[in-house]
Parts: C-alpha cells; sequence; structure tokens
C-alpha cells in the first residue's frame, strides 16, 4: 500500500473509529429501523423494551411500577435487559420445597450467555428457549405461571401474598378453612 493510501486510511479510521465507540446519535437514525425490532422479539414482562445501540444486546426492560428483575441491582446496570418478572409484594417460599443443592460442577461449555434460558429465573418450572430473545417456564405440578403468561415464574398459591392483589395478581383466600370458613 503506497505511503498516501495509508494516510487516507488512517485518517478515515481516526475520524470514524471515535463516533462509532461513543454509539453516536449521528448513526442512529441510519440504523434504528434495524435495532428497534429487537423490541418485537423481547418480552419485557410487566415493563416497557426501549431500543438503543447503546445498550447491551441493544435494548433495555424499563420495568412498571411494582415490578423488578430477577438481578435487580442499583448499583449496576448490566441487567436491564432481564425482563420485569418479579412482583414487588410479599413472598413467602416457606410453603415450597427448598431449592436443590446448587451442583458441583462447572457450567457447561455450550451454555450461552445469549439463551434467553441462562438469565430466566422459573421458579419452580423448567425454562425452555422457544426464540432468540424467547422463552417459557413449563410449571411443575401443582405451581402455574403467574399472570398465567408462560415467560413469568411458576408460584404456589400459597406463595403470594394478599398485598400481591394491587398488581394484579390473583391471590387466593389462604385464611379460608376445609368447612369455607374463615380461620
Amino acid at each position: 500500500m503506497s505511503p498516501n493510501k495509508f494516510l487516507a486510511f488512517a485518517a478515515l479510521i481516526l475520524v470514524l473509529l471515535p463516533i462509532a465507540a461513543k454509539g453516536s446519535d449521528d448513526l442512529s437514525p441510519a440504523l434504528a429501523p434495524f435495532y428497534e425490532r429487537v423490541c418485537e422479539e423481547v418480552e419485557c414482562g410487566k415493563g416497557t423494551c426501549k431500543a438503543n445501540i447503546s445498550y447491551p444486546l441493544n435494548y433495555i426492560c424499563e420495568c412498571d411500577p411494582g415490578w423488578k428483575r430477577t438481578k435487580d441491582d442499583d448499583e449496576h446496570d448490566d441487567h436491564k435487559f432481564l425482563p420485569c418478572v418479579i412482583p414487588n409484594c410479599t413472598l413467602d417460599y416457606s410453603c415450597q420445597p427448598a431449592p436443590p443443592p446448587v451442583p458441583e460442577k462447572e457450567v457447561p461449555h455450550n451454555s450461552s450467555f445469549f439463551d434467553p434460558c441462562y438469565w430466566t429465573y422459573c421458579g419452580e418450572g423448567t425454562c425452555n428457549k422457544t426464540a432468540t430473545y424467547k422463552h417459557v417456564c413449563e410449571c411443575n405440578p401443582g405451581y402455574s405461571n403467574l399472570l398465567n403468561k408462560t415467560y413469568f415464574p411458576c408460584y404456589s398459591q400459597c406463595t403470594l401474598g394478599s398485598d400481591c392483589s394491587r398488581l394484579g395478581i390473583t391471590v387466593a383466600d389462604q385464611q379460608s378453612t376445609p368447612d369455607g370458613g374463615k380461620g
């Protein structure tokens, strides 16, 4: 390569590199139709998908009031791509079986950071990937998906506190006795 061509190429790189690294809004309008489509594929639970090329995975989920992510960390914004599927209400896990102990084996090498089941909490259920960004939680017997939506975790009715009803979650009256009277 001749010195003049090399200098022209180097100058072009020096001009474009800061723009690309910064995630400049100058490029965003041209790319918007491509990265905004990600919100058509993403399920944010009780939140709203916001597409932007500067976000990890090109989107974030903004949670509705009363909902949070499975990895809710106020100090770091690294997990804002996670769906808002955990209600901010009383959850009593004492009526459910204890979770199994963490296996002492390594994470499989074929496990992907981009697999939605890598990040998903299904409660008393199993996660199954259905598309690039989508999954379903298949509940164990005696458990059901929160709000009857398959991308929400599986809970037993006894887990949900009475204050969960303010979030639209149907809560069974747990004070009833077998004969129908109040306990």
